[in-house]
């Protein structure tokens, strides 16, 4: 039995991100308490999933691979509009139900803060509508226990010029931001739920309160002239994280900042992260360095 005595860090560890298999012997129960994932039988803790070994203080958890989205109060999300009801969106988060964002939790175009009227609810297909992406903050969670969003804050909202990629939520860990800029030109939300997503750079003046910025394209669903080296940057930064996501490399921004420059010192062609033998190469070269 290998014994994790060494448990000495905080709960961001390199315990954090090792992989175990059901019935597979953790640590000693005396010295732990067992927490998700895991049971006790004589004296040891054990895992009862395939996932990642987390710890918090004493207490040990396992993390399935395999797992809907377990939503926190605070939590970055990327979802997709699935419905437009009365004074509400339905949401797909990733999470065991749809997830719901009330026209109260919304802002008019322009950042406007006012008591929504009902010519606001007669114009909701004007702000989401059915398959519209976008990223929104867990606000609180009803009595059924599906998620509240809200985009209160300019920087959430309807999202355009870019593609989504979907992986495991176990990838995505939480961190002080989510929302990064790659030296590529290529923008980055990575959504706690395992929605991630990959679009055109945002200048500075584009954004909340600076000169320039335009309040009428939050809502807009045309997306902006793209370049195509923008394009083949987006691509590529979006079969980076497919490969690393297939391999259960947790995903970091420095991460795919690091993976990106070593694709493109190779020379790699977009297409090719999709073979085997460049998937492994980069795999091997990303996890060599973490």
């Amino acid at each position: 039995m290998e014994l994790y005595e060494d448990f000495d860090g905080d709960e961001d560890t390199e315990a954090g991100t090792k992989l175990t298999s059901p019935g597979e012997s953790l640590t000693s129960s005396h010295a732990f308490m067992r927490g998700h994932g895991t049971y006790v039988e004589e004296d040891e803790v054990i895992s009862s999933v395939a996932g990642t070994i987390e710890r918090v203080n004493k207490l040990v958890t396992v993390r399935a691979l395999r797992t809907r989205y377990n939503p926190e109060v605070g939590d970055l999300v990327v979802g997709r509009i699935t419905e437009v009801a009365a004074r509400r969106w339905k949401v797909d988060a990733n999470s065991r139900q749809d997830a719901v964002l009330m026209l109260s939790s919304v802002n008019l175009p322009g950042g406007v803060q006012r008591r929504k009227l009902e010519s606001d609810e007669l114009q909701m297909r004007n702000f989401f509508e059915e398959g519209d992406l976008l990223v929104a903050e867990v606000q609180a969670f009803f009595a059924d226990g599906a998620m509240s969003l809200h985009t209160r804050s300019l920087k959430y909202g309807k999202l355009r010029n870019g593609q989504l990629v979907v992986v495991p939520p176990i990838l995505v860990r939480r961190l002080k931001s989510h929302f990064y800029s790659l030296p590529c030109g290529v923008d980055l939300i990575l959504g706690l739920n395992g929605f991630i997503w990959v679009s055109k750079h945002v200048n500075e003046s584009e954004q909340e309160g600076e000169e320039g910025f335009d309040a009428e394209a939050v809502y807009s669903n045309k997306n902006d002239s793209i370049e195509d080296a923008t394009r083949t940057a987006i691509s590529r930064v979006c079969n980076i994280i497919r490969v690393l996501a297939t391999h259960y490399v947790p995903l970091s921004d420095t991460l795919l900042v690091e993976a990106y420059e070593w694709a493109v010192e190779q020379e790699y062609g977009v297409k090719d992260y999709m073979q085997d033998e460049t998937a492994d190469a980069l795999v091997s070269a990303m996890t060599a360095r973490t």
